[in-house]
């Protein structure tokens, strides 16, 4: 079995102003297989909790400026901040130091003088508290700020009070910001990007009217934000006199959340305050919840809307391909018919041609044969009646060798009417036995215009004499091929035409030593209407018939390469009756 990866170490924020103690328990951790990073002050640490969450926290209570007190309860009013463990230090074991710290919201409280096994044991078993997505989560930056400081301002135009309160907020861990009169304050609320926790204004101040700064502050908080900006929300907090009754209602009226006396005590000061932030604050983080749900809605809503969306275009895709793939098969049957059509239409042409040159043949071609005879005849007669004469004896023998050219054209006349005639086969239909080798040399007779003598013919029948066919197969297709290949040889070359059979197959292979097919091309060269040759030298119908003659007899028509060069067709059909 392989061995289980270890897990990360656990990080630890240690917030300690001693430079020489934070050494000592970072030392400490470290051994003991713990991850530390150091932060001096309680504002640097949740500054840094911004970049990354830590596992735990361990934190002076007595720090400079903002106490460890407090930077437990800030962590306790942020949502990614409120689970993570905070253990309380301190020098001696100070009872009232110990309940603050707890009331704060920190898990323990841990003398610096304790046993360090048992500083130890509690960290151990605080983590053990968290679930392993609590410490995954920890490791991540998070996606906003997790934690920012409380942002205070103070507006009095008395230096010693605004210098007072400065130090007693600072402490709190706040930043404060002053502001000497109404129009600093104002200008500062209204500045870009700016954002603020608390105002607090000095209603009593003798250089400015405090209410009616408070209310100015409160219409400016009552503007609707602008799209993807925080709510401008602040807290007003009015510096007076919790005396007068008529003043409080002013003051109330004005707009402030809450009234604290100038002259109170700073404990008091900083609980007022406190409390006014901790519920900012929490506004705050319920806005920055719902804003994140509400995003988190609107993508599921856009990943629903274009999931839909691609479910719309993949069925509108699958259907036009299914009506494209059918209008293709219409347009091939449209080809082929109008393929087959175009066929009929040549052949009964070319049978009416053919009945009509036959006839107007025959006629001339029977009287000229018979009158041939009877010519022949009489010089016969002469020759053997007539006085030997030297030139007349010369003049009958030049007469006889004409008439005998002459028998000779009019026989081959006739041959050529006769193959004609069985080429279209007008007196012939359907399927029957054809006698290969003799159909295969009259396409060869009627091609000789072609051939010549340029072109080898090269014969090889090993195949059966006969077959059962239709006379269309050897006719049609056999001249098809073999005039395309007398066409493609430029100059003088070969076409060798082979025949063999078996029991169940005939095949007759037609090869060329022309220029070839490309391979490219050899699957469109049976398309109706598709050819190499330049435009008004071929229609593109004669191989696609050839096909359909083919796939008629339930054969097989194929092209490959000649090993000798140039193209080789191969046709292949079943020894069998069709019906």
């Amino acid at each position: 079995m392989s061995a289980r990866p270890a897990a990360p170490a656990a990080r630890i924020l240690l917030v300690e102003d001693s430079e020489t103690q934070a050494l000592q328990l970072r030392h400490m951790l470290e051994s003991n297989g713990f991850a530390v990073d150091w932060q001096p002050t309680a504002e640097a640490a949740l500054d840094s909790l911004n970049a990354g969450l830590p596992d735990l926290v361990i934190a002076d209570y007595h720090l400079p400026g903002m106490n460890g007190d407090e930077l437990s309860r800030q962590m306790r009013l942020n949502v990614r901040t409120r689970a993570i463990p905070v253990i309380m230090l301190t020098e001696a074991r100070e009872r009232a130091v110990e309940r603050q710290g707890l009331e704060s919201g920190a898990d323990a409280y841990i003398s610096k003088s304790a046993e360090q096994d048992l500083i130890i044991l509690r960290i151990k078993a605080l983590l053990r508290r968290r679930t392993g997505s609590d410490l995954q989560e920890g490791r991540e930056a998070p996606s906003f700020s997790t934690f920012r400081r409380a942002r205070l301002m103070v507006v009095d135009d008395s230096l010693t009070r605004r210098t007072y309160l400065r130090d007693l907020l600072s402490r709190e861990g706040y930043e404060v910001t002053m502001a000497p009169e109404p129009s600093e304050a104002l200008k500062l609320v209204s500045r870009p990007g700016a954002s603020w926790d608390c105002i607090l204004v000095n209603v009593l101040s003798p250089g400015f009217d405090g209410i009616e700064l408070c209310r100015q502050l409160n219409a400016y908080r009552g503007l609707a934000p602008l799209p993807g900006m925080e709510v401008p929300t602040f807290s007003i907090v009015g510096l007076g006199n919790e005396d007068g009754g008529d003043m409080l209602s002013r003051i109330f009226a004005a707009g402030a959340d809450d009234v604290v006396p100038v002259a109170v005590e700073p404990d008091v000061m900083r609980v007022r305050i406190r409390a006014l932030v901790r519920r900012k604050l929490l506004q705050d983080e319920n806005w920055r919840i719902e804003t994140e749900l509400r995003a988190r809605e609107l993508a599921l809503e856009r990943a629903r809307a274009e999931a839909a969306s691609a479910e719309a275009r993949a069925s509108l895709a699958g259907a036009l391909a299914k009506a494209n793939f059918e209008l293709e098969q219409a347009n091939h049957r449209l080809r082929e018919t109008q393929a087959k059509l175009v066929q009929a239409a040549k052949m009964a042409s070319l049978g009416e041609l053919v009945a009509g040159i036959a006839h107007e043949i025959n006629n001339p071609l029977a009287f000229i044969m018979a009158h041939q005879g009877t010519v022949e005849r009489l010089l016969n007669d002469i020759s053997s009646k007539v006085p030997a004469e030297p030139g007349l004896e010369r003049s009958l023998a030049k007469a006889r060798e004409r008439v005998g050219a002459m028998k000779l054209g009019m026989g081959r006349i006739q041959e050529l009417v006769l193959n004609l005639r069985r080429f279209s086969r007008l007196d012939e239909g359907g399927f029957q036995t054809v006698n290969v080798r003799e159909s295969i040399e009259t396409v060869l007779a009627l091609l000789g215009h072609k051939l010549g003598t340029r072109i080898d013919v090269r014969r090889h029948y090993r195949g059966a004499r006969d077959l059962y066919c239709s006379p269309a197969l050897l006719n049609q297709v056999v001249m098809n091929i073999i005039g395309n290949a007398a066409d493609a040889i430029a100059g003088t070359g070969a076409i060798d035409i082979e025949t063999s059979s078996d029991e169940t197959t005939y095949t007759i292979r037609i090869s060329d030593t022309g220029p070839g097919i490309p391979p490219e091309m050899r699957e469109r060269i049976f398309e109706p209407f598709f050819t190499t040759k330049p435009v008004g030298a071929g229609t593109g119908l004669g191989l696609a018939i050839a096909y359909s003659v083919v796939e008629a007899h339930k054969g097989t028509i194929t092209v490959d390469e000649n090993p000798a060069g140039g193209a080789r067709f191969t046709v292949t059909i079943p020894r069998q009756n069709i019906e």
